[in-house]
């Protein structure tokens, strides 16, 4: 069930990546993660009343604004990460948050076998290769330097929704969302005041927005329970495989052609894959 869970959340945000990505070609990107995120917002509290998580106990708390505060923070970064660099640098780095949790399960006496190992590396490598990463770019030192925080960000963020799903993890899904419309919605509602994008445009593209959301409310709440039922190693390593998601989804749906190295990289996780489940 821990696998299953962690992959779960891997196909969630892939998606819901994907889908981010094709509306903020045409919407403020600031925009599209605030409506997202109230969305996902509405959807926790309905899954919160329903469940009677909410009388669990309160120690998911600061884990809960931890890592709502630090996910924000994370987008923020990221998409100045894009603004200013190259997709094909700025993605494949920002794709290594999984290594924070990673090591904190490490760091906790959590092991892999030797086969589930092998399979760890070949699904880090495949993410890595499957995120189409320009080694030629001339990115500067900036964009580097930002994906490599938001890496971490992202990272510190998964590692609190895993402490924080110890209590609940709906609870602490619910606290992520308030903590993030608190820094989202001031920022959203300052930017249509200065921008005045396309209303219409808006309003048209509120379901699929919702829908990103709810996948992305998905996937944290996948994610969290899988490292309350198994090992953060094993969890953090299958919930890292959503930019291989994003990759696969785009040749599907936009019939985009991948290149040679992203073909080797769906292969490699693929393979991956295949030897942490047989471990």
């Amino acid at each position: 069930m821990t696998a299953v869970l962690a992959l779960l959340s891997s196909l969630f945000w892939g998606s819901s990546d994907f889908m981010g990505g094709l509306l903020t070609k045409r919407l403020p990107a600031l925009l599209v993660v605030a409506i997202s995120q109230v969305a996902g917002f509405i959807a926790i509290v309905a899954v919160a009343l329903v469940t009677e998580e909410w009388r669990a106990d309160t120690g998911y708390v600061p884990w809960a604004i931890v890592a709502g505060l630090v996910g924000a923070s994370g987008m923020v970064v990221f998409y100045r990460a894009l603004a200013t660099g190259t997709m094909g640098v700025v993605a494949p780095i920002s794709g290594l948050s999984g290594l924070v949790p990673l090591t904190a399960g490490l760091l906790a006496g959590e092991r892999f076998t030797p086969l589930s190992a092998a399979g760890a590396v070949a699904i880090g490598v495949g993410v890595l290769l499957a995120s189409g990463p320009e080694l030629s770019a001339e990115a500067g030192w900036r964009p580097l330097g930002l994906a490599v925080l938001a890496a971490l960000l992202f990272g510190i963020t998964l590692l609190a929704i895993a402490r924080g799903s110890e209590y609940s993890a709906v609870m602490t899904m619910t606290g992520m969302r308030v903590a993030q419309l608190a820094v989202f919605g001031p920022l959203a509602l300052l930017l249509v005041r200065r921008t005045r994008p396309d209303l219409h445009a808006v309003r048209s593209a509120v379901p699929l927005i919702a829908v990103i959301g709810i996948l992305d409310v998905a996937a944290n709440l996948s994610y969290g329970i899988a490292a309350e039922l198994g090992p953060l190693v094993v969890v953090a390593v299958l919930g890292s495989l959503y930019p291989v998601v994003t990759a696969v989804l785009a040749a599907i749906v936009l019939h985009e052609r991948l290149r040679g190295i992203q073909y080797a990289g769906v292969v490699a996780a693929i393979g991956g894959l295949m030897l942490m489940t047989a471990a």
